[in-house]
């Protein structure tokens, strides 16, 4: 029999809140974090904003000279594993290191770090290549440094695919602790891409919103006049337990994982399937694994990436999943207030997802002006709204056609 697994530490760095409390306050009143960019000259570029984390001091959480060998995904992703363990109370030196474990996704890695040494090579030459870079850009260093940190010595490693990264990497945790393989997990996902070079490939492959007149509205999810996503950075990590090990240190239970869903598209390397049929069954997938029906959904935390096609798509795989109850579901898009997280973006958005059902209120898809006749269904326009939240769906989807689900919800003793 498989185990229960449960949520008792959240951690967030994103471009709306450094902290839970203050990023459930920026959610359910829906704050925008989107802005021009301040990471480097934009004057050549067509894009010239997205969701940067501003004001952010890394000297408060490590020493400045380990800071340099680590690029920002990896400081994001160590920050965000630091603020969820302080947030679950575990003391990791009276427990089996070997029953913990760390699982992270980052869709890209060390881009900055990349850009970087190649700049090096062609100016300096190769013995200017720091011997460091290696190590800082690829994406499995997070976990790395997350289990060195913490003494976790069971399952570690990276996974990557794309923007369904973290929630990949959450659902492989589930698993790990499910089949008895661990009994704590620390996972989630971290992302440093706003770059010359993230912004300009981005950009030119006709992803990006280009409202630089407006970039506080730019992301708009499911909004008739959406016309791209914004670039997030952060990191969002959870501590998941099994239900034994949390109840026998007697810790705060967030909540409770009942299933997960992978599927592909298999149909385009950037473009979803158009009648959602990939999307729909990873839903279906997690709803099946969890043991309920589709009658008992009470919120699903959306994609939403704001681009013309995922919004249509998403829309159109909720309907297939859900039938005429579609309707009555409320949806709404973290990604309205920060922007796309890319591979981090299921670790925020779970816990988001979270912060809904713990206080029974749906935060808001801001920027929703004008209706799309080919996206009828609630989004949660603008406002938060009130809702008992027993069961709820946090969805990402990748390029590659990644689909993955997760089915969260109150925890309840049986």
């Amino acid at each position: 029999m498989s185990r229960r697994v449960v949520v008792t530490g959240m951690g967030i760095l994103c471009p709306i809140a450094k902290t839970i409390d203050d990023y459930w306050k920026a959610l359910v009143n829906g704050h925008n974090g989107v802005g021009y960019i301040t990471h480097f000259d934009t004057t050549e570029f067509d894009v010239k904003f997205a969701a940067e984390i501003k004001d952010f001091d890394y000297s408060d959480w490590m020493d400045r000279k380990e800071a340099r060998k680590m690029d920002d995904f990896t400081k994001y992703g160590l920050i965000a594993a630091e603020l969820a363990v302080k947030d679950s109370e575990i003391d990791f030196e009276k427990v089996d290191g070997t029953r913990a474990g760390v699982i992270t996704g980052s869709g890209i890695g060390g881009m900055e770090t990349f850009e970087k040494e190649y700049r090096t090579l062609f100016e300096k030459g190769p013995r200017r290549i720091s011997p460091f870079f290696i190590p800082m850009m690829i994406p499995d260093i997070t976990p790395g440094r997350i289990s060195i940190k913490f003494g976790c010595k069971g399952p570690n490693y990276s996974t990557i695919s794309a923007c369904a990264s973290a929630s990949h990497a959450i659902g492989n945790a589930f698993r790990e602790i499910q089949i008895g393989a661990a009994d704590i997990m620390i996972s989630g996902g971290s992302e440093a891409t706003i770059t010359p070079m993230g912004i300009a490939g981005f950009t030119n492959m006709k992803a990006l919103s280009t409202r630089n007149d407006d970039p506080e509205h730019a992301s708009r999810p499911f909004d008739k006049e959406r016309d791209g996503f914004i670039v997030g950075e952060g990191g969002g990590m959870l501590v998941l337990e099994s239900e034994e090990h949390a109840r026998k240190r007697g810790a705060r239970i967030y909540a409770e994982l009942f299933g997960i869903g992978f599927s592909a598209d298999a149909y385009h390397i950037t473009a979803p399937v158009p009648d959602g049929s990939g999307a729909a069954q990873s839903m279906l997938t997690a709803i099946n694994e969890g043991g309920i029906t589709t009658n008992e959904i009470d919120y699903i935390n959306a994609h939403g990436t704001s681009t013309p096609y995922n919004d249509k798509t998403e829309t159109q795989a909720i309907k297939k999943a859900f039938g005429d109850r579609a309707a009555d579901i409320p949806i709404s898009s973290t990604k309205s207030m920060i922007g796309h997280l890319l591979g981090a973006s299921g670790g925020a958005e779970l816990i988001a997802t979270i912060l809904c059902i713990n206080h029974n209120i749906v935060h808001p898809t801001i920027n929703y002006e004008v209706v799309d006749p080919e996206c009828d269904l609630n989004y949660t326009p603008n406002i938060a709204m009130e809702k008992e939240i027993n069961f709820a769906l946090s969805n990402s989807f990748g390029f590659g056609g990644h689909n993955a689900s997760i089915l969260i919800g109150k925890y309840r003793e049986k």
